[in-house]
């Protein structure tokens, strides 16, 4: 296998697995960050746009969007397989932590549907403008493209999760008003602006040693999906 292949599965590793565990932990426990109140599920997920934007910069849009479809596949497959383990009979006496299961499955229903939705919404948009900036610069101004593409993505993930959490009574008993909601919208998302500029060096650093490794051209339309059998959030 070519080297350009490897590294794509390694990103896309790097998409799924960082996107799978943020539904699985999701809003089970929110975490104390400097002065930002994020859920536990957070943590993971500006991995998932960084992965994103060095496909997009070093395979091009029509291989990160397929990664988008396949990471909205792979997160009801996972639910399956989790609704799977709750549907069949608990064998007593030898399950070690039924009810942490259950309540783990619990809340990762309503993650995970809610976050599908916006997650799908939000990678597309970041593809989009990526690749709208990338037109409008003329392939200039890297750091512009991604910044403008993944801060704004993010806002609009953030506010779509937590909203439909919030109105399905997912989120924790102080989050009980428009405006406990708009607060904690407001810390998630400063927590992923954060990250969003902090991972700019290592979008930089990544695509000064990887784009001459790769050989392929982002835009070339004949790739599409010769290299799907492959490929597999």
């Amino acid at each position: 296998m070519e080297f350009k292949e490897k590294l794509f599965l390694f990103l896309a590793g790097i998409f799924l697995t960082s996107l799978v565990l943020g539904n699985v932990i999701g809003t089970t426990k929110f975490v104390q960050v400097f002065f930002m109140t994020v859920p536990a599920g957070v943590l993971a997920y500006p991995f998932t746009f960084l992965a994103t934007d060095l496909i997009c910069e070093l395979y091009g849009k029509k291989r990160a969007q397929t990664m988008v479809w396949i990471g909205f596949i792979m997160n009801f497959f996972m639910l399956a397989l989790m609704t799977l383990g709750h549907l069949l009979s608990d064998a007593g006496g030898v399950s070690g932590a039924t009810s942490t299961f259950e309540d783990v499955y619990r809340f990762m229903v309503g993650n995970t549907v809610a976050s599908m939705v916006a997650y799908l919404v939000a990678q597309t948009v970041d593809v989009h403008l990526f690749h709208f900036w990338k037109r409008l610069t003329k392939g200039r101004h890297l750091w512009l493209r991604n910044n403008l593409s993944t801060t704004f993505s993010q806002l609009v993930d953030t506010t779509a999760i937590l909203s439909i959490l919030y109105f399905a009574n997912n989120l924790g008993e102080n989050v009980d008003s428009p405006g406990a909601l708009l607060g904690l919208i407001l810390s998630s998302y400063l927590f992923k602006l954060f990250f969003a500029l902090f991972d700019t060096p290592l979008f930089y650093l990544g695509v000064w040693l990887l784009k001459d490794k790769v050989h392929e051209d982002p835009d070339e339309e004949s790739w599409g999906y010769r290299g799907f059998a492959k490929e597999a959030l």
